[in-house]
């Protein structure tokens, strides 16, 4: 197994200080933590209700040892990470792929895509000894992050068994960058002990520089979100036999309250010029499909959901996506594209999804999760913002009315991605240079 080199730095007596009682809240926070996740019965599932143990280190041992631990927080990182851990399989079929998640979702969306070809755990709480625990079991030889999640403890320890961190499409909003600052005797020390940051865009290079991360532990790699995307292979020519193209029909993917009310209220008025406009809302989280279908009752318009049909009646015009893992499928035969969390503050999903589909694409203002992307697709006319109903039903009618400038609009986003292509080449690199 290589050695990974540390670097000569060494926290201070207030760094350490801080860490343990940032650890001793931890320990306060984790029982109520733990109760709350028995009570929600999230891990009601078929992988079984032992698996809210592994939150406290109790983990499988991977089949192998030495390999790669990837972390991934939800389905969005998953998605993210997909490609480079393809990559990486094809070229050591060998290697061990452990992925851990933090929810659900994550963890369901780590079987629709790999099955049983990897190993997979929530990832425990942030506690030295789950984290100890933890690495003592899977003895990975590198420790690979995706986005967002920085723990300290789980840096430390893997800092402290020689076993380098790395952080792959490394976001760091304006905002994020502020608050790290505020606490940089609990933060800093984290930069010291990564051994290097892919930033997926310049705003989040800059930040990471900002706060104080060595120039040659940071690259501007670019989003691993475009290969992903450019590399997606599910074009399916139909959905629910629906053919694309047969009628106007727009996808509302990821979506939050309070944006499937948005897009139902937007849809009652083109519906007054374009009776044959039909629309597929799919909600980001599967808890709130229930949720859902009684707003779409509340407007008392008739409605399936994807779960009960394999067909569309004709005379149905709204479809509740239900299931878990067929957006993409949707947006396949789609006319038009509206992601979601963007009206809502969340700070919108991933546009690269549609743009793949060649789909001129609405969000709503908030965009600051991928403001590069984002920026790009509504630069070259990809993307249009929306802030309400009343916006969203004009463009809609205008796309409708004049087919050539969604076409265009939907082109425009495909030659972004092409465009933009080689993140991909640039993280794998970045890994390599630390497995020696």
């Amino acid at each position: 197994m290589p050695v990974a080199r540390r670097s000569d730095y060494k926290p201070n007596f207030v760094e350490t200080l801080c860490r343990w009682g940032y650890s001793c809240v931890l320990v306060l926070l984790v029982p109520f933590a733990f109760a709350h996740l028995a009570l929600k019965g999230s891990t009601k599932s078929k992988d079984g209700k032992h698996r809210h143990f592994e939150r406290l280190g109790f983990v499988t041992r991977p089949p192998k040892e030495n390999g790669y631990l990837f972390h991934c927080v939800s389905v969005g990182e998953v998605v993210a990470a997909s490609c480079l851990i393809k990559r990486i399989m094809s070229v050591e079929p060998e290697a061990q792929i452990t992925i851990t998640t933090t929810t659900p979702t994550g963890s369901a969306r780590v079987r629709d895509i790999f099955k049983d070809t990897v190993h997979h755990f929530y990832l425990p709480y942030d506690l030295p000894i789950t984290m100890a625990a933890m690495l003592k079991r899977v003895k990975p030889k590198m420790v690979i992050v995706t986005e967002v999640e920085l723990w300290p403890n789980l840096i430390h320890a893997c800092w402290k068994r020689y076993v380098p961190v790395i952080v792959i499409n490394a976001r760091m909003t304006d905002r994020s960058a502020k608050r790290y600052k505020k606490i940089g005797q609990l933060f800093n020390p984290m930069l010291a002990k990564l051994s290097h940051v892919c930033a997926q865009g310049q705003r989040d290079h800059d930040n990471y520089a900002w706060l104080g991360l060595d120039k040659d532990k940071l690259t501007l790699t670019n989003n691993i979100k475009f290969d992903q995307a450019v590399s997606h292979t599910d074009t399916a020519s139909s959905f629910l036999d629906i053919k694309r193209g047969e009628r106007p029909l727009l996808v509302a993917g990821s979506t939050h309250e309070p944006e499937e009310k948005a897009v139902l209220e937007a849809a009652l008025s083109v519906w007054k010029v374009s009776p044959l406009f039909r629309m597929i809302i799919v909600p980001r989280h599967p808890e709130r499909f229930e949720t859902v279908a009684k707003i779409i009752e509340k407007y008392n318009l008739p409605f399936v959901r994807t779960s009960d049909v394999t067909s569309i009646p004709e005379d149905v015009n709204i479809v509740l996506l239900d299931e878990m893992g067929k957006l993409n499928q949707a947006y396949a035969v789609a006319s038009f594209a509206f992601v979601g969390g963007s009206i809502a503050q969340r700070g919108g999903h991933n546009a690269l999804e549609p743009a793949t589909f060649s789909l001129p694409i609405m969000m709503g203002p908030h965009t600051f999760n991928n403001p590069v992307i984002c920026e790009y697709l509504e630069d070259c006319g990809a993307l249009t913002i929306v802030e309400n109903a009343t916006q969203i039903s004009a463009l809609l009618n205008n796309w409708i009315e004049n087919p050539t400038k969604g076409e265009q609009a939907g082109r425009a986003g495909k030659r972004v991605l092409q465009n933009n292509s080689g993140a991909l080449d640039a993280t794998l690199a970045c890994v390599r240079r630390y497995l020696n």
